[in-house]
């Protein structure tokens, strides 16, 4: 979620002159090297995950084997652990950069720990590592699918491999069918979105504005994703609790961002006097903010109730597995 224009006294923006906006572009090249460490720091992350999932498997506490006993062999299915390694580092990455925005993009605080400029930047440079981490969980799923379908040529396993992970209602087996695709739209929806930061100057910041609202639809489906798909937070114990509750600081966030925009071009005002845009769209804005207020509320009674969308753990051996090997 990468960041408006920096808002001046009053909540406007100054326009860049000619030779200014040139000047102070940023660029993907720099963005990139300037994302070395932050990427750097992802990786160690994700190796931390990978050796804990990777240690519950072996000594026979992993959640992902309670629901998927086959799995019961670190060595075969390391590849599937990696992948699940690189879907919370980048979860954990998308909601960093995705607080990052919205505390940009909202009301300032009376005080901030660094300079805008440096929390400006470090909101592009999670957003890049965001987006390759996205992408290494499913390369990863996609290399033990192709391992997995043994009984087939290598085309034709490469093929299953990418079509299950890369192809939207292709995969067929259990709460896969609903949750793979989810991840998909949040993956196909992140690159573009991101990306287009850095070729504003030619498609208009206000048009680039317009499209990088959906960020947050991208978090939205991460999550979504994870609560369907993700065996450490499949039941409804204290890890799906705690995922749950890392929502609430977004969700609060996102709704002072609607009330007090830093902007005043989106502030709600009074439909159909001066700044405060016509009915329907002020309409939209007042829904909107509605909204937000709603997911705070919605987040507190499923943490308070308990009613999360957790599975209960069962003595019987979980229906849940993939589809049986492919064979030519």
């Amino acid at each position: 979620m990468l960041p408006d224009a920096t808002p001046e006294a009053g909540g406007t923006t100054t326009p860049p002159t000619r030779g200014r906006g040139a000047a102070e572009r940023v660029t993907l090249r720099a963005d990139l090297r300037a994302a070395v460490p932050d990427a750097s720091a992802a990786v160690v992350v994700t190796a931390a995950v990978f050796v804990f999932f990777w240690a519950r498997m072996e000594a026979g506490t992993s959640s992902t084997v309670a629901v998927m006993p086959f799995m019961d062999d670190a060595r075969t299915y390391w590849m599937y652990l990696l992948s699940q390694a690189f879907g919370w580092s980048g979860l954990l990455w998308a909601w960093g950069t995705v607080m990052l925005g919205l505390l940009l993009s909202g009301p300032r605080p009376a005080r901030l720990p660094v300079s805008r400029q440096v929390l400006e930047r470090w909101h592009r440079t999670t957003s890049l590592t965001t987006m390759a981490l996205m992408f290494a969980h499913a390369l990863m799923f996609a290399a033990e699918l192709v391992r997995y379908e043994a009984g087939l040529g290598w085309a034709a396993r490469l093929w299953a491999g990418f079509a299950d992970s890369f192809v939207p209602g292709w995969y067929d087996s259990g709460t896969g069918r609903v949750a793979i695709p989810i991840g998909q739209g949040a993956l196909y929806l992140a690159i573009p979105l991101g990306l287009l930061f850095y070729v504003r100057h030619r498609i208009g910041a206000n048009t680039w504005r317009r499209l990088h609202r959906f960020v947050i639809v991208v978090y939205v489906l991460s999550v979504w994703h994870t609560l369907l798909y993700g065996t450490n937070v499949w039941y409804g114990e204290w890890p799906r609790t705690v995922l749950w509750l890392l929502q609430l600081p977004v969700a609060v966030l996102l709704s002072l961002r609607l009330l007090r925009p830093a902007r005043r071009g989106e502030r709600l005002g009074s439909p159909g006097r001066r700044g405060g845009g016509s009915l329907p769209g002020w309409t939209l804005r007042a829904a909107g903010r509605a909204a937000a207020a709603a997911v705070v509320i919605g987040i507190l009674a499923v943490v308070l109730s308990g009613h999360d969308g957790g599975r209960d753990r069962t003595v019987d051996t979980p229906a849940t597995a993939p589809h049986a090997p492919e064979t030519e």
